[in-house]
């Protein structure tokens, strides 16, 4: 039996969305949030273009509670399934908020469309009008549409079919790893478990979890294959449909920055994967093997980890933030006090972490698997940064409060690091700091290098979807070994079976696109932390008001504020020598600690 950690029993409390399933509340919202759609489009289709500022600000207020309410009953929906994905109740409620979701979504669609087709001029005077000062930047952005949005018809049609394609789906690829079983030594473990047991200090354990993790992975190979065929063939038809020119050209545009940015970012991390193999090359050395396989990688440097406790992860966590800035703490301690986090690990719960910001009207959710490792005390840190971040923008409203995948990150890893310098000023020991030092390299090299090459992986399998047809077992794997290679070069020794590795990660299906942001928002807190040591003064505050600021500024914008150019090419070289800095402290404790033996 497992020692108990005290997150046995963090179940959050849904009741500020709805008491439950059968909360009469839920049945009259659904209700009352289709009729506000339908008096909306009766009040104003077909008339957009010659709408007053006054009767515009009206209308986007209108529009604003509709989304509101019908995310209110999306977001409890999904935020109860998470924590039990096998029950078909929970499911069904899902599914019925995704139809609900559509439904409303082709009911307002004619918005989108005529908006777009008001004329430049007419368009640009409502922006800039004080009256909509408010909304400007969601005016503005929702512009950049222009060439990628259909005639109103189409764009129900392919709403409606959305429910029954692609999320029906990604559903799919959740509940099948959802109810996955893995087996070690004849016990049964969910997903989250056995990845869990790849951080473990006992090789044989890693190799163990590693063979269990391939095992199901490969009984499930052309469950996951198909599925990922699917979604990877609706992306390419939409993109067609919607003249995107690559297959990432839609998420650029939705994270508000341009292909070149991205480019140079991917550019100068695949550039850099020296650094990768440099640092595995000493971790090797640390710890005593004669070569690193892949299910290595995660191994502490000090064996038999101390469990850290709920209790203990939670003072850190607050401390850390108090300390930056006193209402970044205050924040955090409502998400403790009053149920707002999910962190037992259960049968049926989906794996991972994630802060869900439902709706400006209520607040933030986080949803974890705590495991007792220093790991999920970062993991619990980088979530309560996306609780604090989606908590201060709540006030830009439903169409501003959402950022950008590429800035939503910030506060995330802001917060880990937060809460990393805090511990690496509290310990003496050079082992100990070697250990925390090489667990943050760790977590620096997946978010940053990793998520670049699994970018590279999405890049050659949505290329070669379009390309080559439909695609085997084996060429996705083949496509994945490829990239890993190339990070890892002769530093690790990839077994065979971490070709079907490639099969579990659900980022590729939920957000296609997505993992770049990862890489951009760590790069981009290397830097601000940076920011922050050299220039201490009036710093928090700062960061709070960009926060504050959701989604309503363009994130370039946004960061300038802060003293930093996210559009040149050579801002990404920053946080990559503060990547180099760490390394380079790692060998000389190293090198400290085998003199002193």
């Amino acid at each position: 039996m497992k020692a108990e950690n005290g997150a046995e029993k963090i179940n959050w409390d849904l009741s500020d969305l709805y008491k439950s399933s059968d909360d009469p509340q839920l049945q009259k919202d659904k209700k009352e949030v289709l009729a506000a759609a339908d008096k909306f489009a009766d009040k104003y289709k077909g008339k957009i273009d010659s709408l007053s500022a006054a009767e515009f600000k009206e209308l986007l207020q209108e529009y604003e509670a509709i989304q509101d309410k019908g995310g209110k009953i999306g977001s409890f929906a999904y935020l109860q399934w998470s924590t039990n994905t096998s029950n078909s109740d929970y499911g069904k409620l899902v599914q019925e908020s995704n139809e609900l979701s559509s439904e409303l979504s082709q009911k307002l669609v004619f918005f989108d469309v005529e908006w777009l087709k008001v004329d430049k001029e007419k368009a640009q005077a409502l922006i800039n009008d004080p009256q909509l000062s408010f909304y400007s930047h969601y005016l503005d952005s929702s512009r950049r549409y222009k060439k990628h949005v259909l005639e109103e018809q189409q764009e129900q049609i392919m709403s409606a079919k959305s429910v029954t394609g692609r999320s029906a789906w990604v559903r799919f690829f959740d509940e099948t790893l959802g109810a996955a079983e893995f087996h070690i030594d004849g016990e049964s473990l969910t997903e989250q478990e056995a990845l869990s047991k790849l951080h473990e200090g006992d090789q044989k354990i890693r190799k163990k979890a590693h063979a269990a993790l391939t095992e199901t992975f490969n009984d499930l190979s052309r469950t996951l294959t198909f599925i990922f065929n699917t979604v990877l063939a609706d992306k390419s038809t939409n993109d067609r449909f919607r003249n995107y020119k690559s297959w990432v050209s839609s998420r650029n545009l939705a994270n508000e920055t341009d292909d070149e940015t991205v480019e140079a970012l991917v550019e100068a991390v695949t550039s850099n994967y020296d650094l990768v193999q440099r640092y595995y090359k000493l971790k090797t050395d640390l710890l005593g093997l004669d070569e690193m396989k892949d299910y290595d990688r995660y191994a502490p440097i000090i064996q038999n980890e101390e469990t850290i406790s709920w209790d203990e992860a939670k003072e850190m966590v607050l401390d850390a933030y108090t300390k930056f800035h006193p209402e970044m703490g205050e924040i955090t301690k409502k998400f403790f006090e009053k149920n707002w986090i999910d962190a037992a690990i259960k049968p049926g719960k989906r794996g991972g972490a994630y802060s869900a910001s439902t709706v400006p009207s209520v607040h933030p959710y986080v949803f974890m698997n705590f495991d007792g490792k220093i790991r999920d005390v970062q993991t619990l840190a980088h979530e309560l940064g996306h609780g604090v971040h989606q908590y201060l923008s709540r006030q830009q409203g439903p169409l501003q409060a959402g950022t950008p995948l590429t800035t939503a990150e910030t506060a995330s890893v802001f917060g880990e690091m937060l809460v990393f310098q805090k511990l690496l000023k509290e310990i003496k020991d050079p082992k100990e700091k070697l250990a925390l030092i090489t667990g943050k390299i760790d977590d620096t090299i997946a978010t940053v290098f990793r998520q670049i090459s699994m970018n590279r992986f999405e890049d050659a399998i949505h290329t070669a979807r379009r390309e080559e047809g439909e695609l085997t077992t084996e060429r996705f794997s083949e496509l994945w070994m490829e990239q890993q290679e190339k990070l890892y070069g002769d530093s690790v020794t990839l077994t065979d079976e971490y070709g079907i590795w490639w099969s579990y990660i659900p980022h590729f299906l939920h957000t296609p696109g997505y993992v770049y942001a990862y890489a951009f928002g760590e790069l981009l807190v290397m830097a601000l932390y940076q920011e922050f040591t050299e220039r201490p003064d009036g710093f928090a505050d700062k960061y709070m008001e960009l926060l504050s600021a959701g989604g309503s500024e363009w994130p370039h914008e946004l960061v300038a504020k802060m003293g930093l150019d996210i559009t040149d090419p050579n801002f990404w070289n920053k946080g990559l020598k503060s990547l180099e800095m760490m390394i380079e402290e790692a060998e000389e404790l190293n090198k400290q600690i085998s003199k002193n033996k």
